[in-house]
This record gives C-alpha cells, sequence and structure tokens, in this order.
C-alpha cells in the first residue's frame, strides 16, 4: 500500500486499459474501492453499453417510442444496479455515497463519457446528478423520504428548471416567474425554458426556483426553491426545444408555461428566499460531470480519427489519410489538447476533495471554460478527417459535437465563467505589484554596490 493508502502504482489492477490515460498523481491517491469501482465501470461500457448503442437508438424509432424511455433502459438500470454501480457521483462526505472522492468519480465519469447515455444507465446522468446531491445536501428528513429517497432508486426521475425566456438567465437575480404564498400553499406563474420535456411521463418533478419576494431590498433574497411535481394542473408544456436540430429524446428540453400552478408550501427547499444559498451549494461537483464525460467523448471521437486514418480503403492519391504530413501533426495536437482537459478537470476534483467546493470555484469555472471549447475542437477535427462522411449519421460524431457545444451554455456561458476568473485574477495585482517594487528595490542598491548607473523601466507605477 502506498502512504495514501491506495494500491501501489506496479500493481497489476493499475495495468489495465481503464487506468491507461490516468497521470500518475491520480493513480496514487486512489482507493481499493476507487480501483475497483473504476474498473467496474470500464467493463459495464466497453461489454454492455458500446456494442447496444444502434440497439437503443432502434428502439426511440419505433411508433409511439419517441418520448418513451426505452426497455433497453430500464433493463441497463436494473443490472447496473445489481452490480453496485448506481449514484457513484455522489461525493462521500454524504451518508448516501457510495464512498468515491471527486477525483476517483471523474476516472469513472469519463469512461462514461464514451457512450452519451452510459451514465443514465448508472443514475449518473444531468440533471439526476447535481438535482440528488441539492436534495442530499438541503432537503429535510422528510422530504428525503419523498423526494430523494425514488432518485437514489432509480424509481423516479427529475428535472432543474430554473432558465426562462423573458430575462438575461445568466444573471439569475433576473429570473422573475412569480411564486406567490396563499395559505398552505405557492401559486406558481410564468415561464420557463429547458428543464426535461413533460412529454416523458416518467419524468416525476421539477425543482424549480422563482422569485417570491420581488420587493425584497436584497435581491440575493427574492428567490426560493421549491418542488413542483410535473403532474400539477396549470404546467403545459408549448413544445419541444431542438439542440441544434436534435430532440434529444426521450428526455429533451422543452418550453413551458405556468399559470395558477398550485403546490404545496412544504415543498419549499430550506425556506422561502434561500434559493441562491442552495443555488451557490449546487455549483461543485455537478457543474464539471459534463467536462468529465466530455473528455471520454473525445478520447472515442479520437480513436475514429486514428480508425480513419489507417483505413485502406480510404488512400487518396495512394496513401493512408495517417501519412499526410498535416494529418500527422492535427493528431499530434488533437491528444495533446485532450490530456491537457484531463489535468484541468483532474486538478478541478482533487482541489475540490482537498480545500472544498468554494475554494475550488475558480479550478471548476477553468474546467467548464476550457474542456467544452477543447470538446468542439476536437471534434471537429475529427469530422475533417472523415469529409463529408463526416457529417453524416454515418459516424456519432455530428452529436458529439453538438452536446460539446450545448455544455458550453449548460451552466452559464463562457463570459461568465471568464469574469469571474479575470475578477479573481485582477485581486491579485497588487501582491504582484509590491513584489516588483521590491525586485526595483533591489536592483538599485545592487546596481550601487556594482556601480553601474541605474536603468529606467517603464512597465508601471511601482514607485
Amino acid at each position: 500500500m502506498s502512504p495514501t493508502g491506495s494500491l501501489s502504482l506496479d500493481n497489476p489492477a493499475l495495468k489495465t486499459p481503464a487506468f491507461a490515460r490516468l497521470p500518475s498523481w491520480t493513480k496514487e491517491k486512489l482507493s481499493p474501492l476507487a480501483i475497483k469501482k473504476i474498473q467496474d465501470v470500464y467493463d459495464w461500457v466497453e461489454q454492455e453499453c458500446i456494442p447496444r448503442e444502434q440497439i437503443m437508438k432502434a428502439q426511440l424509432e419505433g411508433p409511439g417510442n419517441r418520448w418513451k424511455t426505452p426497455s433497453l433502459m430500464h433493463e441497463l438500470r436494473e443490472k447496473a444496479k445489481d452490480r453496485g454501480l448506481f449514484n457513484l457521483f455522489l461525493p462521500n462526505h454524504f451518508v448516501e455515497s457510495p464512498g468515491l472522492t471527486n477525483l476517483e468519480y471523474s476516472c469513472c465519469a469519463e469512461i462514461m463519457g464514451r457512450v452519451y447515455w452510459a451514465a443514465q444507465t448508472m443514475n449518473c446522468h444531468a440533471p439526476e446528478t447535481g438535482n440528488i446531491e441539492l436534495l442530499a445536501k438541503y432537503c429535510s428528513e422528510e422530504q428525503k423520504k419523498k423526494w430523494l429517497q425514488p432518485l437514489l432508486d432509480g424509481t423516479a426521475a427529475s428535472a432543474y428548471s430554473m432558465t426562462e425566456p423573458d430575462v438575461a438567465s445568466s444573471d439569475a437575480t433576473q429570473i422573475g416567474i412569480r411564486m406567490r404564498r396563499e395559505g398552505d400553499e405557492y401559486v406558481i406563474d410564468g415561464r420557463k425554458l429547458y428543464g426535461n420535456c413533460l412529454w416523458n411521463k416518467e419524468l416525476g418533478f421539477y425543482i424549480l426556483m422563482g422569485c417570491s419576494a420581488p420587493d425584497n431590498e436584497d435581491r440575493w433574497k427574492r428567490h426560493t426553491m421549491i418542488i413542483v411535481p410535473c403532474a400539477t394542473p396549470g404546467i403545459t408544456q408549448v413544445r419541444n426545444l431542438t439542440i441544434m436540430g436534435y430532440d434529444h429524446a426521450p428526455e429533451g428540453h422543452g418550453e413551458y408555461v405556468y399559470e395558477n400552478v398550485r403546490v404545496p408550501a412544504e415543498n419549499v427547499i430550506l425556506g422561502e428566499g434561500r434559493a441562491f444559498e442552495i443555488a451557490q451549494g449546487r455549483l461543485g461537483p455537478g457543474r464539471i460531470h459534463h467536462c468529465m464525460r466530455l473528455v471520454g467523448q473525445c478520447e472515442r471521437a479520437y480513436e475514429l480519427a486514428l480508425i480513419r486514418c489507417r483505413d485502406p480503403a480510404k488512400k487518396p492519391r495512394g496513401r493512408f489519410i495517417g501519412e499526410f504530413d498535416s494529418n500527422i501533426e492535427r493528431i499530434a495536437q488533437m491528444r495533446l489538447e485532450l490530456d491537457q482537459a484531463r489535468l484541468v478537470v483532474l486538478n478541478a476534483a482533487d482541489v475540490m476533495d482537498t480545500l472544498g467546493n468554494k475554494a475550488g470555484k475558480r479550478a471548476i469555472a477553468q474546467s467548464k471554460i476550457l474542456v467544452p471549447r477543447m470538446a468542439t475542437r476536437i471534434i471537429d477535427e475529427c469530422m475533417q478527417l472523415y469529409g463529408g462522411q463526416g457529417l453524416t449519421q454515418h459516424t456519432p460524431l455530428p452529436e458529439m459535437w453538438t452536446y460539446a457545444r450545448f455544455v458550453r451554455v449548460a451552466d452559464g456561458p463562457d463570459a461568465a465563467h471568464r469574469h469571474q476568473v479575470g475578477r479573481e485574477e485582477m485581486k491579485t495585482a497588487e501582491g504582484f505589484r509590491q513584489r516588483h517594487a521590491e525586485y526595483l528595490r533591489r536592483y538599485r542598491e545592487l546596481a550601487e554596490r556594482y556601480g553601474e548607473k541605474v536603468v529606467s523601466f517603464d512597465y508601471g507605477n511601482l514607485e
């Protein structure tokens, strides 16, 4: 055993393909439990998910099946649950957790990303991951029994309802759907975007963020989160929202109107006016789960590119596509960027484990900015290698690219995260100014000692 309690790096358990891309520092931090789970997830995705990709699609295409969860998904979820592969994402400080750290789960999530729906077979998919963590952290014991436990058991499904069409939702203080208290109920009126489709009748409830005190002088206390059962009268789905042309059935996204929707006051989470407290607590691991999976998705796209490069049926001017210098460099650049992205994500997960989610917000923002942009570039290059065929359903590349592009806005636009990182960096300027002023003072002392003329530098007022 190593000093951290994990297996030694020369242990055969770490020599399988499941661990091939992980840096040594990450392997050194893996517990025996994590090593087993990572290998189990790898075997599950390789043996159970990838071979069934086309079957899953076929089950969605049958008459009346488009907005029904395929029977294959239910079958796989039961098998994964029996194998102990459910809810792996929930960090080990929750009593409901299976025991993995954020770093350890990152290694699992990358493997899940190789198939778009693989995470769902293990109950590790969005929006359930964020919703489960939110409910586990902020709900009362009674609420946990009613709403959280069915999600953990995989017998219910939920969605998160925050974005709105009439305001700039990147500034969540502008969220305007109204919630007013009437006796033992809240009455909700307004419009929402996103949130999984009501057309899938397995969807059980939304966690909705609304404005309950619009006149409160403290704008951070105007909003409340409440659990809204999907069967509540007054909720209308206007239409499915396609993402770059894909409907993402059977979950999808929707546009909704709430008219006189009455919800029991006991469904409020944590308390009225505490939505931002909850939202900040939710912006932890769940915010980079997409990024973790994107690394795995890009690895699969990269593998397809390598296959194309060595396809004997595709030899323009008598040479393998991979023998042209431009494509050799293209493959190299993809490999470099993929490995960079993995390090960014693993670092963010490790910071959350060691310093906490709040301290890790900068690393989380870095992941959110860098990884989806990297993914769209890499998948785009892979499509280029396939030529016209790479834009069609002959490969999964167009769907991969669309998912990566969606993730760039799924948890807030790049600009919002860059702004956060930039503000934090600006706070460091004074410390650097003082350091460079000390360099200058010391330089003048040394120049006088050596009898040299002092040269002035004009890169900032350091006096």
